[in-house]
Parts: structure tokens; sequence; C-alpha cells
């Protein structure tokens, strides 16, 4: 892949979903679109960048950005944004909401599923608290591939073996021939649905939501497209509502729509 094609690429990722890539991240590029190239009977990735300038092929260019994409997580990633979704941010929420008795959770760019599970999980362990409450997890992710196996809810038996517990594993999932399957009354309490951080989320009917997870994404992002993330976030959040980041993620000096709260890592309130 010559100069040319690298700064193609650079600036149709950058446009297609806030993606910055460098050019020491080359290997990465030929490590996951090589499989592209090799798909389409094509050389190499040179020639498949190439090919994307001339036809301008939608499909080449979603799975491009797919293959691009980061999507390593896991069950309970770092345990303490969850623990404190228990033990403080849902039962300050539910006094907020105990009229309503209607909580509404946003997983961004929830890859394959793990994390808008866990939330779930979370919640129905809270049983009979929660009961008679309207609980709706709102799942969202840009890549059709990861929603297709959030959805399906099936996951191999190390992936189920990355923070989940024993307990939980057996309580709410149903044993494969590869591996596990989330149990139907845990995949009911979430919606699925593709969507691009880049985009407007009011205007694609999302929100108005208690919290927001939106965890370990925007360190991929530039600072002109964090500010335009938080700006949209904070739009479609509920005035108590919180941001839950991931742990190296902040909006100090870059937004001020959102408010540090005291004593608090990676979770922040509306300003």
């Amino acid at each position: 892949m010559n100069s040319s094609e690298f700064e193609y690429l650079k600036q149709m990722l950058y446009e297609r979903s806030g993606l910055v890539v460098t050019p020491e991240k080359g290997y990465l590029i030929e490590s996951r679109l090589m499989p592209i190239a090799r798909r389409r009977g094509i050389e190499n990735v040179g020639t498949l960048i190439e090919e994307l300038r001339r036809t301008r092929d939608e499909n080449t260019l979603v799975q491009i950005v797919d293959a691009m994409t980061t999507n390593e997580t896991l069950f309970f990633r770092d345990g303490w944004p969850f623990e404190r979704f228990r033990s403080n941010l849902l039962p300050e929420i539910m006094e907020k909401t105990k009229a309503s008795r209607r909580i509404r959770i946003w997983s961004a760019a929830c890859s394959s599923g793990q994390e808008p599970y866990s939330l779930a999980m979370t919640m129905a362990e809270m049983d009979p608290a929660l009961t008679g409450w309207q609980i709706e997890i709102v799942a969202t992710d840009i890549s059709d591939a990861m929603l297709a196996r959030a959805q399906a809810g099936r996951y191999s038996v190390f992936e189920v073996s990355r923070g989940l517990p024993e307990p939980m594993l057996q309580k709410y999932f149903e044993p494969e021939k590869d591996g596990w399957r989330v149990k139907d009354r845990l995949r009911s309490m979430i919606s699925f649905r593709r969507y691009n951080l880049l985009d407007d989320a009011h205007a694609h009917g999302l929100g108005p939501f208690d919290i927001i997870f939106c965890r370990n994404v925007l360190i991929y992002f530039d600072e002109a497209t964090r500010r335009r993330v938080f700006s949209d976030l904070a739009k479609v959040m509920r005035p108590w509502g919180y941001l839950c980041l991931g742990g190296a993620e902040t909006v100090v000096g870059i937004s001020d729509a959102f408010r540090v709260l005291p004593g608090e890592r990676g979770l922040f309130g509306l300003s």
C-alpha cells in the first residue's frame, strides 16, 4: 500500500467512523484488510484500496470499516462500572424515576454484546427490587457483524471464561455444542440496533437515557470527534443522567456538557 492509498483509506475511515489511523499502523491495516482482499480475489491491500477509490462500493466500505474497528471486550470489563451501577447509580436512578418506573440505558459501541448482557445480568440479580419496573437496554454498534453476534448471544468457552462468574454462567446461559448461549429471558431485556457515533442520536430516535455506557471507544477518536460525540450524548440524557467512560477516557478539557463527579473515575454527570 503506497502513501496515496494510505491517505485515501485514512480519510475514508475518519469520515465514516471517526477512527484515526497512522502510518505506523500499517501492519494492522494489512492484517485486517487482507482477508477482504482474498475473498474478492485481489492480490494485495493496495489493489483493494485502488478498487474502492474507483467504485466506491458500499458493501466494501462497510466491510473495511467493520474490519478496522477494534472489538475487544469481555463480560463485566474492569469490574468497577458494574459495581457502581448496582450499588449507587441504579438506586439513585430508581428514586428519580419512581413516578414512571421506567429506566433506559444505552450501551454504545457494544461490540459483540458482553457489556449489555453484563448490565442485564446486574439488573436481573436485583429482583425483586425491580419488579414492576420497565427496563430498556439499547445496545448499538457500527458493525453489522458484531451486532449479529450480539443478538445471537452465542459465546465460546474462552469468551465466557473472561470476567463472567461461574454462578451467572449457570444461571443465565445454556450450554451448546461449541460454547454457551444467553437465555431468552436476558436477551429480551436488550434491543440491538446499528448506530454510528458520528450520527445524530436524537435524529435516530435514541434517548432519553438515564445512563449511557460509552466505554473504551473514544480513545480511538481525535479531540474534535470526541467533542462532537460528547455534545451528541448530552442531548439524549435525562437531567440526572450519568455517562460512564473507560478508565483512560475523560471529558476534562474537551466538553463543557458534562461535569466531573467528585471522587469518581470514568463517571460524569450533566453540567
